[in-house]
C-alpha cells in the first residue's frame, strides 16, 4: 500500500514587505554594538546569500491557525471530499499562534483543535493534534500520516503547516529578514494506483546539534531580556546542512529503487537559496551526475521562509503552474526534503 496527496492548496498572505523596507532599520551586532555597515550594503549581501527579495506578513487580525484553516479549506475543496471524513488533523507548527503587537505564544488548545473547530467538523473520531518538528514539520507529519493510513488507524488524513515567524524576529538581528508567514494544507489518503510515496526518509541529530536554531534574547541590550526571539547559528546550519541533507536524499532515493536520471523536480526546504542550490549540487555529486537544468522549482525570492510552510506552498504553487518556468506531468518522480531546528532532516520519494 502508498499513500497519496489527494488534495493541496496554501495561504499566501497579501501583505508583502520587500527588502528596501528594513533600510531604517537597526541590526546590531550580538553584544548591541552598532552593526558597522550601512543597510543599503546589509540588504545587498543578504539578498546575494539568501536570494530573497520579498517576503509575506500575516495580516494584523490572522493568526497561524486562521492562515492554516484557509489553507485547509483548500486543500479540502481541492480533494473534493466531505472534511466529516478525516480521520487525523496533523498541524506543524513551532510557535502556535502569537497575536500581532505579542511575543507570547499560545497553544492551548492545540492549534489542530482550532482548525477543526473553525472547519466545524463534528466528528469526535476525527482526532486533532499538534507537531512540534522545526521546518521539517510538514514534511514529517505526512509521514505520520503513511503510517496511521498504513497501519489501519486511518483513511484519510488533513496535515498542515503553518507559521508567522514575522511575530517572533528581533528586529536588531539581520536574520530577521529571512522568516515570512504562510500556510500549505494536504489530504493524504491510500492510494490505488501507482502514484503516491515510494520510500522516505527521517532522522534528528541533537547531539552538538541540538541549539543550533533556539530562543535568545534581543541584540538591543535595551529590551527585556526575558523576552525571547528566534536565533540561530547560521554557519553551523549550513555546514549540518550541507553534510546531512544530500546524504538523506540519496539514501531515501536509493529505498524507493528509482534512478537518478528519473527524478524529475526536487521539492526542498526554501531556506536559503545559496544553501538550496549547494544542497543539490552535493547531491548530484554523489550520484556521479551534472545538475538538471530546472531540477529545483524556488518560491524564496518573492515568498521568504515560512518554515513548515514552504513544502506545501511551494508544490501547490507547482501543480498550479505558478512558478516560472517549471512544471509537473502526471507520473513524475518529486523528491521532497527539508532540514530544520532539532536538528531534524526528513525526505520523501513520491510519483505524481
Amino acid at each position: 500500500m502508498k499513500i497519496k496527496i489527494t488534495g493541496i492548496g496554501s495561504y499566501i498572505p497579501e501583505k508583502k514587505v520587500s527588502n528596501t523596507d528594513f533600510i531604517n532599520h537597526v541590526f546590531l551586532n550580538e553584544d548591541g554594538t552598532p552593526f558597522g555597515k550601512p543597510n543599503d550594503i546589509i540588504i545587498n549581501k543578504f539578498k546575494g546569500i539568501t536570494g530573497i527579495e520579498h517576503r509575506r506578513y500575516a495580516e494584523d487580525n490572522l493568526n497561524s491557525s486562521d492562515l492554516a484553516f484557509m489553507a485547509a479549506q483548500k486543500a479540502i475543496e481541492n480533494a473534493a471530499i466531505d472534511s466529516e471524513t478525516i480521520d487525523y488533523i496533523i498541524f506543524a507548527h513551532n510557535f502556535g499562534d502569537v497575536k500581532y503587537g505579542t511575543t507570547q505564544s499560545d497553544m492551548l488548545p492545540s492549534l489542530a483543535t482550532r482548525v477543526k473547530n473553525k472547519l466545524q467538523i463534528k466528528n469526535p473520531k476525527c482526532v486533532a493534534y499538534d507537531i512540534l518538528f522545526g521546518c521539517p514539520g510538514w514534511i514529517e507529519g505526512v509521514l505520520q500520516a503513511n503510517a496511521f493510513i498504513k497501519s489501519g488507524m486511518a483513511k484519510r488524513c488533513l496535515v498542515i503547516g503553518s507559521e508567522t515567524l514575522s511575530r517572533v524576529v528581533d528586529d536588531h538581528d539581520r536574520d530577521s529578514m529571512i522568516y515570512s508567514d504562510g500556510a500549505g494544507a494536504a489530504i493524504i489518503e491510500a492510494s490505488d494506483d501507482e502514484t503516491g510515496m515510494l520510500s522516505y526518509e527521517s532522522g534528528t541529530y541533537a547531539i552538538d546539534e541540538a541549539n543550533y536554531l533556539f530562543f535568545g534574547k534581543s541584540y538591543n541590550t535595551d529590551l527585556d531580556p526575558d523576552t525571547r526571539y528566534i536565533k540561530m547559528h547560521g554557519r553551523k546550519i549550513y555546514e549540518f546542512a550541507l553534510t546531512t541533507v544530500p546524504a538523506a536524499m540519496k539514501s531515501c532515493l536509493d529505498k524507493s529503487g528509482i534512478a537518478i536520471d528519473d527524478v524529475k523536480k526536487i521539492l526542498i526546504h526554501q531556506a536559503n537559496e545559496k544553501m538550496d542550490e549547494a544542497i543539490i549540487q552535493r547531491f548530484y555529486k554523489l550520484h556521479d551526475r551534472p545538475v538538471p537544468q530546472d531540477i529545483m522549482p524556488m518560491s524564496i525570492s518573492e515568498l521568504g521562509n515560512s518554515s513548515v510552510a514552504t513544502v506545501p506552498t511551494l508544490f501547490d504553487l507547482l501543480i498550479r503552474g505558478e512558478i516560472k518556468n517549471q512544471s509537473i506531468q502526471k507520473g513524475d518522480v518529486l523528491l521532497f526534503a527539508s532540514v530544520g531546528a532539532g536538528m531534524n532532516v526528513n525526505a520523501f520519494v513520491y510519483r505524481y
